[in-house]
């Protein structure tokens, strides 16, 4: 079992997000019983909201289900249960290495782009500010397929 951890500030729009499309993939995969996956935010500002209506109506345009997820800041037991943390810019990830000293979590701790090894620094836009929630849904499009063919070759190997 794999355990995948999706973080921006709020936890409303592009984290949820990667949860809702990366469970349908990983459904999609035949993967469910194999792969568990979640989200969370480092800010406690949205803490139990759905998500923003913006990444509703792009996925619901998606037809892709995301009813389950309500806003939730993240845990210290979250960094030791995932096994990938995915963050979404560099603020999020400075603020998630703070969290601990330990270099085994802290190794566990990525961007969403750095499985691409020619866009590694590049930051999925917080759509918060940008109002472009497609940009963000293409962004996540071009990662998370990459993103869980490491997954799935790490369940073979691990």
């Amino acid at each position: 079992m794999k355990h995948v951890l999706f973080v921006c500030l709020g936890n409303i729009a592009r984290s949820t997000m990667a949860e809702a499309i990366f469970t349908q993939m990983v459904a999609n995969a035949g993967l469910t019983s194999q792969i568990q996956i979640d989200s969370a935010g480092t800010s406690n500002e949205e803490v139990g909201n759905p998500p923003h209506p913006g990444t509703q109506k792009i996925l619901r345009a998606q037809q892709i289900p995301f009813d389950w997820i309500r806003a939730r800041q993240i845990k210290s037991k979250d960094l030791e249960w995932a096994d990938y943390i995915i963050t979404m810019d560099q603020q999020n990830l400075r603020n998630l290495k703070r969290l601990t000293s330990d270099p085994m979590i802290q190794a566990k701790i990525q961007l969403a782009y750095a499985i691409l090894p020619d866009q590694a620094d590049k930051e999925i836009q917080d759509p918060w500010y940008t109002h472009r929630f497609d940009v963000t849904y293409r962004e996540l499009q071009e990662t998370l397929p990459a993103w869980l063919t490491k997954i799935k070759a790490d369940l073979t190997t691990n």
